[in-house]
């Protein structure tokens, strides 16, 4: 039979806001790859809580920016490596 309704979401806990914002600022600030990561477990989370998944697709696009990013920059030369580093 066809139900006139979708089924309820699943029970538990709703985390994609969560992984959206931690993905968006690793993707920013720090971790392209984490950022993408995120952004997948906040689209996914999205999905099945019937959910925006606006914050995954911006965590997602935020890491690719930053992987794109840091290769460029690697290959100009001009990355900038922490003094402890060098």
């Amino acid at each position: 039979m066809n139900a006139p309704y979708p089924p309820p979401p699943p029970a538990g806990r709703d985390r994609t806001v969560f992984w959206g914002i931690v993905g968006i600022i690793l993707g920013l600030f720090c971790c392209g790859v984490l950022g993408i990561v995120f952004g997948y477990l906040s689209i996914r989370d999205a999905r099945r809580f019937q959910r925006s998944q606006l914050a995954g697709w911006l965590a997602i696009a935020f890491g690719v920016i930053n992987l794109i990013g840091s290769a460029i920059a690697r290959a100009r030369g001009t990355y900038w490596y922490p003094y402890w580093y060098r």
